[in-house]
């Protein structure tokens, strides 16, 4: 497992990167919340209330932080995120 510490312009998320058989698992834990590979379940983070974005086709921390949102809970869209926000602009809204 890789964590790594992401410097952002507003402050720092802390990077998680798992490779699986096929593809990595990847999220990217910011102090509200956090943007998520394809492997994890939206239905899951909006049941929790856990502020949640799913991007796809993600492989390194780059490709989420320049993802686009396909899915965004609703405590994510509290926090004015939606989907087809970056990665990027999503976890400094979370930051």
């Amino acid at each position: 497992m890789l964590i790594e510490e992401i410097r952002l312009e507003n402050g720092t998320a802390l990077g998680l990167k798992m490779d699986m058989e096929h593809a990595p698992l990847l999220v990217i834990k910011a102090a509200k919340g956090f943007v998520m590979c394809g492997y994890l379940n939206i239905d899951v983070a909006n049941k929790l209330g856990d502020v949640a974005v799913r991007v796809t086709g993600v492989r390194s921390f780059d490709d989420v932080l320049n993802a686009r949102a396909v899915d965004v809970s609703e405590a994510a869209k509290k926090l004015s995120i939606t989907v087809g926000m970056s990665g990027r602009d999503a976890i400094m809204k979370m930051l």
